[in-house]
């Protein structure tokens, strides 16, 4: 299967784009098996955190150029309409958003083009410094698609997105960390582990309290503050009745760490 899958017996779960050869393209196959993943997750009670990351050298090289010419010479001759196609492609790569918990994108390695949208549906990221990243779609003459000219604007900011999109340039993890797309940039060797320690230190926290966050924040934009203060009031009125809190609770009062079971 070309997403391989790890379990901790933390909550900790890796998946690994497993296509080292054609550097992690962005293919059919490969997008069905990341949303047969994601949907076999979703239903994981245990589950905590998601760490997704690629078989090196690449966490992803992007599109497969086979498809995208193809899909051109079918439109250019025939008429062919990609719309549909397009969209369904997206979906089965972006549904690791879908995921009830938190998912860390540990890139190892090149994320270009589609590659690096992936890397941006997850909620964190931690970025090799020496790797090349950035939306090349322009300088394909492609649209962007699956995600990029959404995501961009609201983690680096209108401005500087439109920069990386007009330009389709490529920079380093380094430079990608300092302009906000990551919260760290270590050598590749390092990234994997960062990525996980970040993973290890989610998992320790209230399993119940990280989902309601997950479901929170990803509304956080499309409400205003009343709407915000409802939902944290509604979050919070559940946290009350759950042994996790009992436990978070008489941790603080013995000052040691809680063990929360999620319940």
């Amino acid at each position: 299967m070309p997403v391989r899958l790890e379990r901790g017996d933390d909550g900790v779960v890796v998946l690994t784009l497993d296509d080292p050869e054609r550097r992690n393209a962005m293919t059919e196959a490969m997008g069905d098996a990341l949303a047969a993943r994601a949907a076999e997750l979703a239903e994981d009670p245990a589950l905590r955190v998601v760490v997704l990351t690629g078989a090196p050298p690449a966490f992803s090289g992007g599109g497969d150029l086979g498809m995208l010419e193809d899909l051109g010479q079918r439109t250019r001759t025939d008429g062919f309409d990609a719309t549909d196609f397009m969209q369904a492609f997206y979906r089965r790569f972006l549904s690791i958003r879908s995921l009830p918990v938190p998912s860390i994108a540990a890139v190892n390695g090149h994320a270009i083009g589609a590659g690096l949208c992936v890397a941006l549906a997850c909620d964190l990221r931690i970025v090799a410094a020496e790797a090349k990243v950035g939306l090349n779609f322009a300088r394909l003459g492609l649209h962007p698609g699956m995600g990029g000219s959404w995501f961009l604007p609201r983690i680096l900011g209108t401005q500087r997105a439109a920069a990386w999109l007009y330009t389709g340039a490529l920079v380093t993890g380094a430079q990608a960390a300092a302009e906000g797309l990551a919260l760290a940039a270590p050598p590749a060797d390092d990234v994997l582990a960062e990525a996980l320690a970040l993973a290890r230190q989610i998992a320790a926290t209230s399993p119940v309290v990280v989902r309601q966050l997950k479901a929170n924040l990803a509304e956080v934009e499309h409400r205003d503050l009343e709407a915000a203060l409802l939902a944290e009031a509604q979050a919070q009125a559940v946290s009350y009745g759950t042994e996790d809190l009992v436990e978070g609770l008489a941790a603080a009062r013995e000052r040691r760490a809680p063990v929360f079971l999620g319940r």
